[in-house]
Order: C-alpha cells, then structure tokens, then sequence
C-alpha cells in the first residue's frame, strides 16, 4: 500500500484510493497522477499541481457526447476529492496564498455534486455565535417520512466529501439521513470566515441536534453523533453534555489531540514569553521546508494568524496561543459523563493516536463497544484509508442494533 516514500503523502493518497469504492475517486484517476507524481519528483509542488489540474478537468465538460446528470454528479464528487488533496499541501507549495482560492474551488465542486443529488441535501444556516453553521441533510427520498439520523462530525482538515465516504452513502443506503456541517476550524468556517476550534463542541452540536428536531423527517428520538478523526475527539465531548445524542460513534477514540504532535508537545510552558522565545529562537529556525509546511497545516486550524502567516509563506511566531487552545481539547475528564451507547474504533497501525482509543474505552461508563479495524482484512491506518466501505458496514451495523429497540 506504498504510494509514495514519503508516509504523509502516501496516507493522504490512499485516502483518495480508497474514496474509489464510494464514488468520490476513481483507482485509475489517482493512480495515474500518483504515477505523474512520482515521475515528476514528489513534492509538495507537483502534487498540488497535479490534483488541482485533475479537479479543473473533471469540472469541465468532457469532449464529445454531453454528460448526463449522473456523470455530472460523480465527476463533481470527485473533482471535490481531488481538490481536497491539492489543498492539504498548498500550504507547502509556490503559491500558499491560493489556499482560500483552492478550498472555494474544493467546496464549489461538493456544492456542484449536491444540486445534482436527487433529493438534493436540504441546506440551511444553523445559528452559530455570530457565524452560522452551514449543513447539508442528505435523505434518501423526498417523501418526509421520519428517519433516523446521523450528524458526521469531521476532522481537523478534512472536507465535506470525507463525509460523504464515511458516512453519507453508508446512511441513504440504509435508509437514515445523514447531516453534514463545517464546524469552527472546519471547512468554510476557517479557509473563509476565519473561525478556529472551540475546545467546548457541544455549543456546536447543539444548535444541529435543535435544528434537525424540528424537523418532520427526522425520528428525534433516533439521532446518532459520529467523529471522524479528530472529530473522534469532538463528538465525545459533545456528547458528555447533549443528552438528545441516542448513540455515539469515535472514529477512532481519542481523548488528547495534543499528544499527536510529537515533540512539539515540549515547546509549550505556563509561560507565553518562554514558550514564543523557545519556539522562534530554538525550534523554527531548526525545521526543514517540509516540517515548516507540516506545522503550518497542523496549527493553521487554531489560530487566524498563524494561518494568514502561512498564507504569506511564513511560519507564524505565536506558538502558545494555538498550542493552548489544541491543549485544551483533552476531554479525559469529562468522558465518563457520557451517556449514550458508543462505538469505539482503533486501527492496526493508528499513527496518530495509538492507544488512545483503549483507553478512551476503558473510562467509558455508558454501554460501549471497542472494535479494532485490521490489516488483515486492509483496514489498517488512521480511518481504515482503503476500506471506508468496511468501516461504514461496522458503524452501521452497531448503530442500526444499537437504536433498534429505540
């Protein structure tokens, strides 16, 4: 499953790969600009280029016969893929100050392949502080029969067509709707109206769990909260506070995102001046490109400045701030305040949180469940990159038992 050399292009990579099952990729789509890639000298700079070229062709017309709705739709849903993977790395390439620019283009593709939908997803502004949510509620008819419901909570840096491979089609398929959203660090939230994370994410699930109760065509009693990724961190939390959550998925469990930054986690004191003197004194001059570009990615969520910074092609200079707030994500204590039946993933290979998703169980005092996703069966890696189908028949299956007698 080597892609690439370099494991954080290759994991990205084969999340695309593996999105071929779903719709939203094509194998020989990505495996012959990974081919064109490697050929080229993989870089930053060559993969941006090469999947934003992928994106614009497929939003064109193909040459020849007009294409249907149906050819239209998936072409979009991949265009949207495509473009997600060339803006994971902008940020290292010549020009990161197309950032805002590419995600517009990313996001105008998914728009595309939602019109195209039929129904198409119900879209809505959920009240949020003073920057509503945007949402999407998949349903598989129009009729307004009330369904059970999935709120797909997303990661640190991934995009609505994620959401789509781990989530969507796996709920229409079995007949539940399915609510997509940006929350703040998320999507339009950070790229355009500049909101970062919020360690308190049951302020953001709450005004979505208000907004689908109102709503005819959704089983109220029936709403289930997942989390991809860091998300697997998100929901819990929000979760331990929303009571109206009937069951909840952790994809994988992580109880402290801070530990995924490696020795990073050092740089962080009590202290501002120590830490920013440690930082840009000691630390940043000592980065090569790609480990700039790395930490740019990474921190670019939880703060504005160190985001517009990258924007300009610098590593910004305010490490506390961000580092503080990804600190304080830690939901260790608050846990066992859960309530709700939950699902806890774990992968063979989990690079980013190994273990987490053990412990997380083990505090759990609600009815739960732990299953490990293995290489023997290529589920491996952080969210099973190359087999989200399977991923979705193991948290579909726990949440349609789960909810049954509901």
């Amino acid at each position: 499953m080597t892609l690439f050399d370099n494991p954080e292009f290759n994991f990205n990579a084969l999340l695309a790969l593996g999105g071929s099952d779903e719709g939203s990729g094509d194998v020989g789509e990505v495996l012959t600009a990974v081919n064109a890639i490697n050929n080229s000298g993989l870089s930053a700079q060559t993969y941006v280029e090469t999947f934003k070229r992928l994106g614009d062709q497929l939003m064109r017309a193909p040459q020849g016969a007009e294409p249907d709705r149906e050819t239209r739709r998936f072409r979009a849903l991949r265009a949207s893929q495509y473009y997600s993977q060339a803006l994971f790395f902008v940020l290292g390439c010549d020009d990161p100050g197309s950032e805002e620019q590419l995600y517009k283009a990313c996001r105008g593709a998914w728009d595309t392949f939602c019109g195209l939908c039929d129904p198409a997803p119900v879209t809505a502004q959920v009240p949020y502080g003073t920057t509503p949510l945007p949402v999407w509620l998949f349903r598989p008819d129009a009729s307004g029969r009330r369904r059970p419901t999935v709120i797909l909570t997303n990661g640190s840096d991934g995009q609505n067509v994620d959401m789509w491979t781990y989530g969507v089609r796996a709920a229409l398929s079995r007949d539940w709707n399915a609510l997509v959203y940006d929350g703040p660090g998320q999507g339009q939230l950070i790229f355009v109206d500049q909101v970062v994370f919020t360690p308190r994410w049951e302020t953001v699930v709450t005004p979505l769990v208000d907004w689908l109760t109102a709503r005819s065509d959704v089983d109220a009693g029936k709403i289930a909260l997942t989390g991809l990724s860091m998300g697997g961190d998100l929901a819990p939390r929000a979760a331990a506070f929303e009571q109206r959550i009937a069951a909840l998925v952790a994809m994988p469990g992580c109880l402290n995102p801070w530990s995924g930054f490696g020795e990073l986690q050092k740089v962080l004191t009590p202290s501002r001046q120590e830490t920013n003197d440690v930082w840009n004194k000691e630390v940043a001059p000592q980065l090569s490109p790609a480990q700039a570009a790395t930490v740019k990615k990474r921190f670019e969520p939880f703060s504005v400045p160190a985001m517009l910074a990258a924007r300009q092609g610098r590593l910004f200079t305010d490490f506390y701030t961000p580092a503080r707030l990804i600190a304080s994500l830690d939901i260790t204590n608050v846990v066992g305040r859960i309530k709700a039946p939950t699902l806890v993933l774990d992968y063979d290979f989990e690079q980013f949180y190994p273990g987490q998703p053990r412990r997380m169980f083990d505090k759990l005092t609600a009815p739960k469940k732990y299953v490990k996703l293995t290489a023997a069966t290529g589920a491996q890696l952080h969210c099973s990159p190359m087999a989200p189908r399977q991923h979705g028949e193991v948290v579909f299956d726990w949440l349609q038992e789960t909810l049954r007698g509901v």
